[in-house]
């Protein structure tokens, strides 16, 4: 009689790698799976070796989903055979008994990395013929490694404990995240990108979570390999009873290490090692005609391209470069020489000038003091005047008593923050626009505390976490709120000016950045990074045409710094392997097409500045080199625009003053992005 075969599913980063992952490693990443197989009235999972329970009474407590993977015709009697045969292989204690006694250090770590979802997925291979849904297979290689996964190693290493201990229960994932959580984890990760990475030590059940390496112990999870990845590396091998198996087993896992399927444009290929000292080996073996020790097969979309046998690492190495050039062709710009766009440092435009700062709290008291004040304010005048002048103040005058200060110095709290956002929000329904320019310019200087940013950033990951669209809202969000509503023409010149420089400063934190041009996920709230990306590119693409001078200087600094944060994420992109199908999730080709259309625009109606052109054009030259949807669309709108004639004709006489462009840097860049790009 059949038996259906259900399958488990537990996250064990606790609902934070769906909520935060797209915007911290460029690519959504819904959990970190922990998976077990259900069948014959009992639940089987691996952790520290296979363990048996009753269904839902695992030590991971209630699953966050059940899938239905189909039925089985096999008998208990058979799989408990079968189960039988797998402790020999899926025992961590056998794995170190054998690295200890057989093989040397430098060889102890190229036995098959088996994990909990390696072993359910062979489980219902061998139950079902079929295999578990291949978005638990594929977490990247290189997750655990990025500043976001070190920083939720804690959270998942206390899920995956082992069996018999009793630690405090840990709250179900959730559809919004604990906000405390969310805080602590975006600060590790500011800390680990301004300080370097310091990862943890990883719990050893969960380290195999991201090997390197699928370990395939049947035909279907083999076929199921095959089918769910462009790019496949097989190593048949006996680490045992084979010498040169041993000798090329350190530079296949480095391999498969640096050229496995990445966070960054999610390229790469997928390794796998199968033992052919086991039975289920010996068998895949035979049905791939494997007869000699090593042997290595390449796969590209489901299909064997080639098959190298022996230990030559310099041939293994050149057989994977060929098969990722065939899989993930590189841009077409990666053959260019341009050496202008190239020698751009991507870092950050920023506004660092100090105002006096008694002057601006005077300057924004006074406004305060004369402004009605409505009976529905839960804050009084005298209780947003005590938080500047207690808080606010103190904290802005110890960030500026050197021009650089260090990180640890005036650092916001959290406290300060919240009361501090609180006041604003009251402020900005009260004051007219062309009074708050001072309170803008305060949380200007604030944003260059990478403790605001990454308050900023928590605030946005929960805001698009919910659906109400009145969660309380970042200062950026209230802002920018502000000015959509008054209209990017008619917006006061000093609120203007100092809006522009607020924004171009929130990129000053790797943290916050991604939240700024993040586009808005489907069903998401409508607080979002994707509502702080329309809003911000609505008042930044109008003030690029705006008549004053120094908005369309603070418009096209704002640009560059977008521009030249997605221009980072596609350089590493192409570094890891990536190309035109390689791209981030995060790339958005509508945002795109209208920044390119905005900035040609903005170039060839510029005359006076040649500072704004410089800005500009480097600008387009980073949206444009590398660009995923460069074939596709980008092209043939540069044609329409006549971007090539625009740019050079800022070279000319009058193109930009007088003379057009003087300066010899500019002039080589407005060629280069012309005539390579355009």
């Amino acid at each position: 009689m059949s038996q259906p075969v259900k399958l488990y599913v537990y996250d064990l980063s606790n609902g934070m790698a769906s909520q935060m992952s797209l915007q911290l490693t460029g690519r959504q990443i819904d959990g970190i799976w922990h998976t077990s197989i259900v069948v014959f009235g009992k639940e089987v999972f691996y952790g520290q070796g296979i363990n048996i329970t009753a269904p839902g009474r695992s030590h991971h407590g209630t699953p966050l989903r059940i899938v239905d993977i189909g039925t089985t015709d096999i008998d208990e009697e058979t799989f408990n055979e079968y189960l039988a045969e797998m402790r020999e292989h899926y025992t961590a204690d056998k794995v170190r008994s054998i690295n200890n006694s057989l093989f040397p250090s430098p060889y102890r770590s190229f036995l098959p990395d088996f994990n909990c979802n390696s072993f359910t997925n062979d489980c219902a291979g061998f139950l079902t013929g079929g295999s578990i849904p291949d978005y638990i297979k594929d977490l990247p290689s290189d997750f655990l490694s990025t500043p976001f996964g070190a920083a939720l190693r804690p959270t998942i290493d206390s899920m995956y404990r082992r069996p018999g201990t009793t630690p405090p229960q840990l709250p179900t994932p959730a559809a919004t995240p604990n906000p405390e959580l969310a805080g602590s984890i975006l600060q590790s990760v500011a800390s680990q990108a301004q300080q370097g990475m310091h990862p943890p030590t990883p719990l050893q059940a969960t380290e195999s979570l991201v090997a390197p390496f699928h370990p395939i112990t049947n035909s279907a999870s083999f076929q199921s390999l095959l089918r769910t990845h462009k790019a496949v590396v097989i190593n048949f091998s006996d680490l045992v009873t084979c010498p040169p198996c041993r000798v090329i087993a350190p530079v296949y896992e480095d391999l498969a290490r640096a050229k496995g399927v990445k966070t960054s444009g999610g390229a790469g290929a997928a390794f796998a090692k199968i033992d052919l000292n086991t039975p289920s080996g010996k068998t895949l073996g035979a049905e791939w005609n494997v007869r000699v020790m090593p042997t290595f097969m390449f796969f590209l979309d489901g299909k064997k391209i080639s098959e190298m046998k022996g230990a030559d690492a310099n041939e293994l190495r050149s057989q994977i470069d060929l098969l990722l050039f065939q899989a993930y062709p590189p841009h077409p710009h990666t053959s260019l020489s341009l050496p202008s766009i190239q020698s751009l440092s991507l870092n950050p435009i920023l506004f660092t000038q100090v105002p006096a700062l008694d002057t601006v709290a005077n300057k924004l008291v006074s406004f305060i003091d004369s402004a009605p004040w409505p009976s529905t304010c839960t804050q009084s005048k005298s209780d947003i005047k005590h938080v500047l002048s207690t808080a606010v103040l103190p904290y802005l005058k110890s960030r500026s008593k050197t021009p650089s200060p260090p990180p640890s110095s005036g650092t916001a709290t959290p406290a300060m923050l919240v009361s501090w956002s609180k006041a604003t929000q009251t402020l900005a329904q009260v004051l007219p626009m062309e009074q708050l320019f001072p309170l803008v310019d305060m949380w200007r200087l604030a944003l260059l505390d990478g403790a605001v940013g990454t308050w900023c950033a928590a605030k946005l990951q929960l805001q698009s976490a919910s659906s109400n669209v009145d969660a309380d809202r970042t200062p950026i969000d209230v802002f920018l709120g502000k000015a959509k509503v008054k209209g990017a023409d008619s917006i006061p010149r000093a609120y203007h000016l100092t809006l522009l420089r607020l924004l171009s400063n929130a990129y000053a934190s790797p943290v916050l950045a991604p939240y700024l041009l993040l586009p808005e996920r489907k069903g998401g709230g409508g607080g979002g990074g994707g509502g702080i990306r329309d809003k911000m590119t609505e008042v930044m693409v109008r003030s690029l045409l705006n008549e004053d001078a120094g908005v369309r200087m603070a418009a096209a600094s704002l640009v560059f710094n977008g521009a030249a944060w997605v221009q980072k994420g596609r350089v590493e992109a192409v570094r890891s392997g990536g190309g035109v199908e390689g791209k981030r999730d995060v790339e958005d080709e509508d945002w795109e097409v209208e920044m390119v259309s905005a900035v040609v625009e903005a170039v060839d109606r510029e005359k006076g500045s040649e500072d704004v052109v410089h800005r500009l054009t480097a600008s387009l030259g980073c949206l444009l080199r590398l660009s995923p949807f460069y074939e596709s669309q980008i092209k043939s709108l540069l044609e329409v625009l006549q971007a090539k004639r625009v740019l050079r004709s800022k070279l000319g006489k009058g193109g930009c003053g007088e003379e057009g462009v003087r300066k010899g840097e500019v002039r080589r860049l407005v060629e280069e992005v012309a005539d390579r790009l355009c």
